[in-house]
């Protein structure tokens, strides 16, 4: 690219224009390395000069770096150790609450003189807790000094946006203004990505009118102009993206698998001793019909916890081994995969015995196959697998290695998607002699607009109806440390539901064995947020000697050996184990229905939608389901307030809301989908609904008309620019 004298080219390293030290920061913390990374970190937020931002927001943000614009209340120095250490305390104020600044020993001074009593300036730092009060230690400042003598000047002075940047301990919000005005007079090389017709048509701004805008407006009009027309940038690249891999995949050839009358699927639905709800039988329909299509099904199948998807996905199977072909299931954890095998054998009975003794004629072999297995088992299951003999498999990442071959795989089944990365998938995928069909399940209830956005390269279904004879769940929150004596009725209640017949879960944020030991993390101060998280090991010995002694507790954890796990699950869906302390590794499709009660430690420590998950493993039988929620949090924090929404609702698509507005955008999907937080920098996935689906119905139609986007050269690098790796990952998710 050329540039001007003096401009910097929009894909030059910053090194050139801001010098190696300053790139470095950029790089290494904040992941911007051009020109234009630069241009797309937009300011968080605007400060008023003539206006003072809120201190009484901080509470929320202990432990975050933040920037705040005040006015210094007043500045002392004490000294302790006799007179030899020094300290200066400044306390600021913005009308909404009031925040002190320490600085120590030689640090003093400068601040001393700097931060008189009146003095407007913006600070940065760490927001820390000492003596249960806010305060900022060492904060870096900027005075906004101006000359009054000039009312004019003053009140220009006092009307401008002060743009506040995500910032990080070595690189201020101001600093970061300051790089920024060094790359701005290159916005006007920024290359458009959206079609001039459909910018026209939405009545949006260009997009280097958009660049210099959202980072120095003239006014408050001008910032909503710039968010507007990069929401839709965002929106709609990402769209394109999506709807290219649809296109692409309905070129793809695949081997249509149409179930053969009278062949295993009659003989599977005919010995169900219930009927499927109106849900599972629509489910159904959509994904037969996609099944029987000559390109790859691509299909998301949500369903909240027990509303029946694994039996969806079972017929699924069996409609493909009936015409000849082979399924894999892929589910993320052994405990998970050995779940499975055990309930898909126990639904199909004899017709999971095909080619043995006493097994149906019509019946195929399920093998199970995960890493721990013994190689005498592990080489009958890849015998079976290669020759065909095994209709269904079912199984962790192990299904994916090399050793591992089909005989015609026909389905995958992923089983709660987000827990695997694409290469895993696409290796299971390029497994079939043609693409394969993909179903992909999740009980992670996902609003619409997240499913457009990170699942937007498949059909979506939604199991919202529980089957007959379900039992709904009670949620409390016990409040441990207001009220001792409602843990304690905890207790008694598990108690009596073990001595009617039932059993339990009781569930901890961390399992306790040395490798897990948050005590160099937490601090000495003994608050509810400050403690170590309560831990398996620790309470399920409590239990033992305490409260439910006499009862067989038992404990399940990720690091145990996977035969001591697998004999562990065995004896509690047995019903020898009667109380189960566990982690989350419960969390997904364990299958217990005589369970009947979990306590849930520390509920404040996990998501809503977690919380949500985990409540979903009681009431899977005929008698009731009740969960509490143990929490130590303060009746009127945050915490507990999440902790309210989830006893008041079993909405789980009400409660993904809930939480993804709590946790905010960047948190969208967890870890997984990292490309996500890094290619949404404006749009907000809730609130944008309106954006995003409009985005998706523009990027089908552009993609339908010119799928390799030749006539449009913008659009195609800002593809190029968001498909870097780990966003292709994201993308690849689907």
């Amino acid at each position: 690219m050329v540039c001007n004298e003096g401009v910097p080219a929009l894909d030059e390293d910053l090194k050139k224009t801001l010098g190696p030290a300053t790139a470095k920061v950029l790089a290494e913390q904040l992941g911007l390395h051009t020109a234009l990374d630069l241009l797309h970190h937009y300011p968080r937020r605007y400060a008023e000069r003539g206006e003072l931002t809120s201190l009484a927001e901080l509470a929320d943000q202990i432990d975050e770096h933040v920037t705040v614009v005040a006015q210094v209340a007043d500045a002392r120095i004490l000294t302790f150790n006799g007179g030899r250490g020094k300290r200066l305390e400044v306390t600021i104020t913005d009308g909404s609450g009031r925040l002190q600044l320490v600085f120590f020993g030689a640090g003093v001074h400068k601040p001393h003189k700097d931060l008189l009593p009146g003095t407007r300036a913006m600070f940065a730092g760490k927001v820390g807790l000492f003596n249960r009060k806010l305060q900022l230690s060492h904060p870096a400042y900027e005075p906004l000094g101006a000359d009054a003598s000039d009312r004019d000047a003053a009140t220009a002075f006092a009307n401008q946006l002060i743009p506040i940047y995500p910032a990080c301990a070595k690189l201020e919000s101001w600093k970061i203004a300051k790089c920024v005005d060094a790359v701005l007079p290159s916005a006007g090389e920024a290359v458009d990505p959206l079609p001039e017709a459909l910018r026209e048509g939405r009545g949006l701004v260009p997009l280097t009118e958009a660049l210099l805008k959202i980072h120095r407006p003239a006014a408050k009009a001008d910032i909503e102009d710039a968010r507007q027309r990069l929401k839709w940038d965002e929106a709609f690249v990402l769209q394109v993206a999506l709807a290219r891999r649809r296109h692409a995949d309905s070129q793809l050839p695949a081997v249509p698998r149409r179930p053969a009358p009278g062949g295993l699927l009659d003989a599977f639905d005919a010995k169900l001793p219930f009927t499927l709800t109106d849900g599972q039988q629509t489910v159904s329909r959509e994904i037969f019909e996609d099944l029987a299509t000559e390109h790859p099904m691509h299909r998301l199948l949500q369903g909240e916890v027990g509303s029946g998807k694994t039996m969806v996905a079972l017929r699924a199977m069996l409609a493909v081994v009936d015409c000849g072909g082979q399924a894999a299931m892929l589910a993320p954890t052994e405990v998970l995969a050995q779940q499975h095998h055990r309930s898909v054998t126990e639904m199909m009975g004899e017709l999971a015995e095909g080619g043995m003794l006493g097994g149906s004629d019509q019946g195929t072999k399920v093998v199970l196959l995960t890493g721990s297995m013994g190689m005498p088992a592990r080489r009958q299951a890849l015998l079976d697998l290669v020759t065909g003999e095994a209709g269904i498999v079912i199984g962790t990442h192990a299904l994916i290695e090399d050793k591992v071959q089909f005989h015609d795989l026909g389905l995958v089944v992923v089983d709660e998607q987000h827990r695997f990365g694409v290469e895993q998938r696409d290796a299971l995928r390029s497994k079939g002699k043609q693409p394969p069909h993909l179903l992909v399940m999740t009980a992670t209830p996902i609003p619409r607009t997240v499913a457009m956005t990170v699942f937007g390269d498949l059909e979506t279904s939604v199991l919202d109806q529980l089957p007959a004879g379900r039992s709904p769940i009670a949620t409390h929150v016990v409040p441990a440390k207001d009220k001792p004596h409602f843990l304690a009725r905890a207790w008694e209640r598990v108690r009596e539901e073990v001595e009617n017949g039932h059993q339990a879960y009781v569930v901890c944020p961390r399992i306790g064995d040395g490798e897990d030991d948050p005590k160099k993390k937490a601090s000495a101060e003994d608050d509810a947020e400050k403690r170590p998280p309560l831990a398996v090991l620790d309470i399920a010995e409590q239990l033992g000697r305490g409260p439910l002694a006499g009862l067989s507790v038992e404990v399940l954890h990720g690091r145990m050996d996977p035969a001591d796990k697998d004999d562990v699950m065995r004896r509690f869906a047995a019903g020898e184990v009667k109380v189960l302390v566990a982690t989350t590794v419960i969390e997904v499709g364990v299958n217990v229905p005589n369970s009947t009660v979990m306590v849930i430690m520390d509920a404040d420590r996990f998501g809503v939608s977690q919380l949500h998950q985990l409540r979903g493993r009681v009431g899977r039988g005929s008698a009731p389901g009740l969960c509490l929620l143990v929490s130590e949090m303060h009746e009127a924090s945050p915490a507990r307030a999440r902790l309210a929404a989830v006893a008041a609702t079993l909405d789980g698509f009400e409660l993904s809301r809930i939480d993804l507005e709590q946790r905010r955008e960047g948190d969208v999907l967890g870890q997984a989908q990292s490309g996500v937080r890094s290619s949404l920098r404006m749009l907000a996935v809730i609130e944008d609904e309106e954006v995003i689906a409009q985005a998706r119905e523009e990027a089908t139609r552009v993609v339908a008309d010119d799928p390799e986007l030749r006539g449009l050269p913008g659009l195609r690098s800002a593809l190029e620019a968001l498909l870097d790796t780990e966003r292709e990952q994201y993308l690849e998710k689907g």
